[in-house]
């Protein structure tokens, strides 16, 4: 990464919300198993290691980031996916294979939606909080503002 690239990610990640911060530790961790995977295909073990600790890392410090007095059961069942992705990508490592890499990439991604969507809720409740609809009436039909 050269020097303008650095700045830029740091920039993005001063500058990100919570809920963006999210979203980018999710595509690193995808962006790194999916990058092991591709390494391993062509045999680079150096480039597998690498991305593997990498990918390693982002799970770690979502897994480290869990509240578990305000998640509950959902930060409790988080925290189980994250150590079997962890121990999936030991596995890829010991074995040299994409099968545990390919797992831990599927469920990454589908966490990564399941985020999405949540923020959109959350969003879209923030918005309508803020400006609850109203309507008047006008004759026999209401018109919502």
């Amino acid at each position: 990464m050269n020097m303008y690239s650095n700045d830029y990610l740091r920039t993005q990640i001063s500058t990100a919300s919570k809920e963006q911060l999210l979203l980018m530790f999710y595509d690193g961790a995808i962006r790194f198993t999916g990058r092991a995977r591709m390494a391993i295909e062509r045999g680079d073990i150096q480039d597998r290691n690498y991305c593997i600790k990498k990918a390693n890392a982002v799970i770690a410090e979502l897994d480290a980031t869990l509240n578990h007095s305000i998640g509950g059961k959902i930060a409790e069942d988080l925290d189980s996916l994250y150590t079997y992705m962890l121990n999936e990508l030991n596995l890829a490592t010991i074995h040299n294979s994409t099968e545990p890499l390919i797992k831990v990439e599927e469920m990454l991604s589908g966490l990564r939606e399941t985020w999405v969507q949540a923020i959109d809720i959350v969003k879209k409740e923030k918005q309508s909080a803020m400006f609850p609809a109203k309507s008047m009436e006008r004759g026999s039909f209401s018109i919502a503002l």
